[in-house]
């Protein structure tokens, strides 16, 4: 794993859907910290909308194409930055996805994961049955749910990440979990309430 110090302070918040992740980073945008939105519901909204086909449920390896394409122009777009960055989703949730659907990683995703790392913690949100819902664009039931949250564990650890378990509380207690320990990850101690 690179070294800590020369990688950008970009955090990277997964897990399953529906446990309430982009809630989270949305709440966490509101506090005045940088967020990146979640590449796979936008790919999802406009490959509706012109009726293309790079959807999860039509072709998993072109909507993995299309969150990878997203997902790298966000991370450059953020290259910049000295403040911590929390993206919803990082890149190597896309290895994570194509895991779940039974296929490897093309070579342009494993070369992106080389390309552009994230600071070593890594926060997931595990599985919650009691706020989980699907939706038009989250199709999944709860049991694939906790599968992909399984597979964010394996993906992330195998890439050498400390992984932190948001808990299942509240979204202000969870905000000021994800705060504090973003604040000494990116040596920012007792600026955490500033980002």
């Amino acid at each position: 794993m690179t070294d800590a110090g020369s990688l950008p302070p970009f955090f990277v918040l997964t897990g399953g859907p529906g446990a309430g992740k982009t809630t989270l980073v949305e709440a966490l945008a509101q506090a005045g910290v940088a967020t990146v939105a979640e590449a796979g519901r936008a790919v999802i909204r406009d490959e509706t909308a012109r009726g293309g086909r790079a959807l999860p449920w039509l072709d998993p390896l072109a909507f993995a194409g299309a969150m990878l394409a997203r997902d790298v122009a966000a991370y450059e777009a953020m290259r910049g930055a000295v403040a911590p960055v929390v993206f919803d989703r990082g890149i190597p949730d896309i290895a994570g996805y194509l895991r779940l659907e039974g296929l490897d990683p093309p070579q342009a995703l494993r070369a992106a994961m080389r390309r552009h790392r994230y600071r070593p913690r890594v926060f997931i949100c595990p599985p919650w049955r009691e706020i989980y819902t699907a939706d038009s664009e989250r199709r999944q039931s709860f049991e694939v749910a906790r599968r992909t949250y399984r597979a964010m564990v394996e993906v992330y650890g195998e890439l050498g990440h400390e992984l932190l378990e948001v808990p299942r509380a509240p979204v202000a207690a969870r905000v000021r979990f994800v705060r504090e320990r973003i604040g000494s990850a990116a040596g920012l101690r007792g600026q955490s309430n500033e980002v």
